[in-house]
């Protein structure tokens, strides 16, 4: 692909009889989640009538409707107005979540093959993921389960050759170019480097997501007695205030 691919232009194409995709260019980076995000927001402000949801991920949206209160022309059409709307190219401000986590021992089992496959020694591998900033590109695999971009390249990991049948709830870990927390007891093959006392999905609370597409996250490095601590007083991570 030649150009900016941030710049490149729509592809909007039916989806069954109630659903239309919205496609960005074929890459993935942070400038189109911004972009995602940011038409994301617009349309969703806009609340066209029959809309029932609009899901962001990577380079995509779906827009899932109700056929027989709108169709997909009167949507695509909303869509291309928005997106050459100049003042909703700018992704709304991010929510800032920071998330404790206990890197290594039992809780981080991966840590050193990851360690092994970087060339790095584990502390560094440790200090560079939590120096980093993420974003929540989309929400998926499973409820509380955020993909998020921006992890150090010299840190990427290829998937465990053989998946874990179960990865416990709060496993920190990498995946390829990517990194995530497992918010329940999981199956799972990416590389575990720690674990968080943070509850991600509790359909209890009045939100059950901790986290949302297009939050800022941080991982913050903590010892074993504060995860201990923090595990024993129900302690979770609260978001912050948007980020300007």
């Amino acid at each position: 692909m030649t150009g900016d691919p941030a710049s490149s232009p729509l592809t909007i194409r039916p989806l069954a009889e109630s659903g239309v995709l919205v496609e960005f260019a074929d890459v993935i980076e942070p400038a189109i989640v911004e972009r995602v995000m940011a038409l994301s927001a617009a349309i969703a402000a806009a609340r066209p009538a029959g809309l029932l949801d609009v899901v962001p991920s990577y380079r995509t949206i779906l827009l899932a409707f109700d056929p027989v209160r709108t169709d997909g022309d009167i949507l695509t059409h909303l869509v291309r107005r928005l997106a050459g709307d100049t003042a909703v190219r700018a992704a709304p401000a991010a929510r800032a979540v920071t998330i404790p986590v206990v890197y290594g021992s039992e809780l981080g089992p991966d840590l050193d093959d990851v360690a092994t496959h970087t060339g790095l020694s584990p502390a560094t591998v440790c200090e560079r993921h939590a120096a980093a900033s993420y974003q929540v590109a989309c929400m998926g695999f499973a409820p509380g389960f955020g993909f998020l971009v921006g992890l150090p390249p010299g840190l990427a990991t290829p998937r465990r050759q053989t998946p874990r049948t179960r990865v416990p709830a709060g496993s920190v870990a990498i995946g390829g170019a990517q990194t995530g927390v497992y918010p329940a007891d999981l199956p799972g093959g990416w590389n575990i480097i720690g674990r968080t006392p943070v509850t991600l999905f509790d359909p209890r609370r009045d939100d059950p997501f901790l986290l949302q597409p297009g939050d800022a996250v941080r991982f913050q490095a903590i010892a074993a007695a504060d995860f201990k601590a923090m595990v024993s007083d129900g302690d979770s991570s609260i978001p912050e205030e948007a980020e300007p």
